[in-house]
């Protein structure tokens, strides 16, 4: 049977977490997101011909089953959230070796038949993560108490999961309350809640941004992981839904150096930081007048440390704002933290 969105301490742990045959890293977000932030409930990694790894052991189904994994967590995504048919056989040799199979696709695991029979025959689950809560409201656009920030990006898949994850635990460690709030799968898997944004009816998608971040105390902070990218040719009505429901007060921008066209959409030439922050600014002050950017976030992955200390220097002089890379932490992360809590380090960019 297939199941909606249940609770992470519901869920069959630990993970055996699965590739496929990827062979694009940033198509691997939800099995790289589980083994940064979720690492002890993965015991390793299996595909099916990919060409990326997590670096997690290279394990079978039954060679996991054995060191106790109890569910296959489908860990990479294919445009449009599909599963190829090339999967099935994979899936099933899981299901057989006794996991059930947690997927954040698009596609229902139970509507693909040879799934459905093996599992049903197996006495296995079917769970998918990426099923809207029901109920969900049309927005009102009315402002709320408490404080809000969003992640905001030039393009998919380049950290804003990430960002948000290390904004949220840096503001509370600094005292402040403050709860990451999901908005994708991943995030979902990770924080045991959320609602998957790309997966909800067009005209509910600000209304579930704001019951996803309700009204709160006064110094309270939601940190609001961020979708898409208000310039994707494909994904922007998510992203300008989620801004609007959202109301942030606060935005950070996520870009990833080096990257120049849109994932996946060659010829779709990515915006500067710049044209983010005031698209941004502009579309967000229709539900909250008073958005600022608190600072860009830069994926600096592909750099060591002392170019990526470079680069965040000069375009913290270049912008003039707070630039970090909050998976590197240190004085520039510090200087963000400060940013989104307004200790005059941000700006306002008309």
């Amino acid at each position: 049977m297939s199941e909606s969105a249940p609770a992470i301490h519901a869920l069959p742990q630990p993970y055996l977490l699965f590739l496929g045959d990827a062979a694009e890293p940033a198509y691997a977000k939800t099995a790289q997101g589980l083994r940064d932030w979720a690492g002890d409930l993965c015991v390793g990694e299996w595909s099916c011909g990919a060409t990326i790894s997590t670096g997690l052991p290279q394990l079978s189904p039954a060679e996991a089953r054995g060191r106790g994994a109890r569910a296959l967590v489908i860990g990479v995504a294919h445009p449009g959230g599909a599963i190829p048919p090339e999967w099935i056989g994979s899936l099933i040799d899981a299901l057989e070796a006794g996991l059930d199979i947690i997927s954040g696709m698009h596609v229902r695991l139970a509507e693909l038949a040879p799934l459905r029979e093996a599992a049903l025959r197996l006495g296995r689950r079917l769970i998918d993560v990426r099923t809207p809560p029901r109920g969900l409201p049309i927005a009102n656009g009315r402002r709320r108490p408490g404080k809000r920030l969003l992640t905001v990006g030039t393009d998919c898949a380049l950290g804003k999961k990430y960002t948000a994850l290390a904004l949220a635990r840096g503001l509370v460690s600094r005292g402040v309350a403050a709860d990451f709030r999901a908005t994708g799968q991943t995030g979902i898997l990770i924080a045991g809640s959320g609602v998957p944004i790309d997966a909800v009816v067009a005209d509910f998608v600000a209304g579930a941004a704001e019951w996803l971040s309700p009204a709160a105390s006064a110094e309270h902070w939601d940190v609001i992981e961020g979708q898409g990218s208000l310039f994707h040719p494909a994904y922007a009505g998510v992203s300008l839904g989620l801004l609007h429901g959202s109301q942030p007060d606060v935005f950070v921008v996520c870009h990833e150096p080096g990257r120049t066209q849109a994932l996946g959409f060659a010829g779709f030439t990515l915006p500067a930081i710049e044209e983010v922050i005031e698209l941004t600014m502009r579309l967000g002050r229709r539900t909250n007048p008073a958005i600022r950017c608190a600072g860009v976030s830069l994926n600096t992955a592909r750099l060591d440390a002392e170019a990526a200390d470079t680069l965040l220097a000069r375009e913290g002089r270049r912008l003039g704002l707070p630039v970090a890379d909050p998976m590197r932490g240190g004085a520039a992360f510090d200087r963000l933290l400060d940013g989104i809590l307004h200790t005059g380090t941000a700006r306002e960019v008309a």
